[in-house]
């Protein structure tokens, strides 16, 4: 086997795994099921594909890997679009319901009829560019004057996309965590309600209705199967997505649920840390990663409870090894479809390759020639600047 990447050293640490039921407690499988009814009723709702990388499975040594991509996420370009949306309509459901005195729908939402009430409604988040899309998309389809809080490192491409979509986009100077803060205190101060993904003590509906709607992603991919993979990879961030497959894994296969290995940039890695110290675990951001989507130093603490219970183990990448993945999945081996991926949706295929030339991590983590890998694609080309710019990277090279 050749090399496919350059050689890269992986942190790497076993979980001490909590027991629980974080999984059922957390994200019971009504909220599940409640927002995939909903969801799947949106315009323009379709599944998205699960592509199989038999090439590269072949390659690397491993009996299977499927690749989930979420590139086409009703033409938002990532996972995302399943959360803050459906956030977004379940803040409006509950805020309409105290303004009318009345049980205010779901569908009484997306039909429109409450608009007045909505357009008095005020929905804000932080973001590095995915979430505050999907909110302003939501924003857009219910009525709801929307306000996006970015860092100075996200590129005014994903900035530009959250205007067209009737967002007003505030620009910070300091990273992700100051602008979640800043979201936070000016939506105190003005009675604006915020959709995050991430949770603090006392703020714990939004990010769980998030969750709950990437759920409707985890179940596609579960009834596309007929066995359970072994393992699967799985990003970090603040913990959303994890928390949410993690729980839909669980609760759909039981026991039976795979190996889940969570995936980080070594320079943005608090959920890393969060294993070592066995809680949710705070880290200062130095230095911004290419993944931006993941460029998070501070856990959800409500996803931190199921990745505690759920997660086997928890890996670092360095920055080395994104780029050029971005570019193999574009240009793959012979037999495998060509996806157009973002940076963030290819941490758990550039852990699993560098895995595979490592034969001692290869085998603490139980990867060997009958292992059956499924990858989270967790955006398509989001920001095609910067897309352009990872491919030309091989030309110069």
């Amino acid at each position: 086997m050749t090399n496919l990447l350059p050689p890269a050293r992986l942190g790497h640490i076993a979980a001490n795994r909590a027991t629980g039921d974080a999984a059922y407690r957390v994200l019971p499988p009504e909220d599940f099921a409640i927002a995939r009814t909903e969801i799947t009723a949106w315009d323009g709702y379709a599944e998205t594909p699960l592509e199989s990388l038999a090439a590269l499975a072949g390659h690397i040594g491993v009996g299977e890997v499927l690749y989930k991509d979420e590139g086409p996420r009703f033409g938002l370009g990532s996972f995302k679009a399943l959360g803050g949306s459906y956030a977004a309509q379940r803040v409006l459901q509950r805020e309409v319901s105290k303004a009318v005195g009345a049980c205010v729908t779901l569908a009484d939402i997306r039909t429109g009829k409450y608009a007045d009430e909505c357009a008095r409604i005020t929905l804000v988040s932080a973001t590095d560019g995915n979430h505050g899309r999907s909110l302003a998309w939501g924003c857009q389809r219910f009525g709801a004057p929307c306000r996006i809080y970015i860092h100075a490192e996200v590129s005014e491409g994903r900035a530009q996309a959250m205007r067209d979509l009737g967002a007003e986009v505030i620009r910070i100077e300091g990273d992700y965590d100051e602008s979640v803060r800043l979201a936070k205190s000016e939506a105190e101060e003005n009675g604006w309600f915020v959709v995050s993904d991430t949770s603090w003590p006392g703020y714990s509906l939004p990010p769980r209705d998030v969750m709950s709607g990437y759920g409707v992603m985890t179940q596609e991919i579960n009834e596309a199967l007929d066995r359970a993979p072994t393992h699967v990879f799985l990003q970090g961030g603040v913990g959303g997505l994890a928390a949410g497959v993690v729980a839909g894994l669980r609760q759909y296969w039981g026991d039976a649920m795979p190996r889940v290995i969570v995936v980080e940039p070594e320079l943005a890695a608090c959920l890393f840390e969060s294993a070592k110290t066995g809680t949710a675990t705070t880290v200062a951001i130095d230095e911004e990663t290419l993944m931006a989507g993941l460029s998070c130093g501070e856990p959800s603490e409500l996803a931190w409870e199921i990745l505690a219970e759920g997660v086997s183990d928890f890996l670092t990448i360095p920055e080395a090894i994104v780029a050029p993945s971005v570019r193999l999945l574009a240009r793959p081996l012979d037999g495998d479809m060509a996806i157009e991926a973002g940076e963030s949706a290819i941490a758990g295929l550039a852990a699993l390759i560098a895995i595979r030339q490592d034969a001692v991590l290869s085998q603490k983590l139980g990867i060997d020639g009958q292992s059956r890998i499924l990858l989270i694609g967790s955006e398509g080309v989001t920001d095609p600047e910067i897309f352009a710019t990872i491919m030309r990277e091989e030309v110069a090279a």
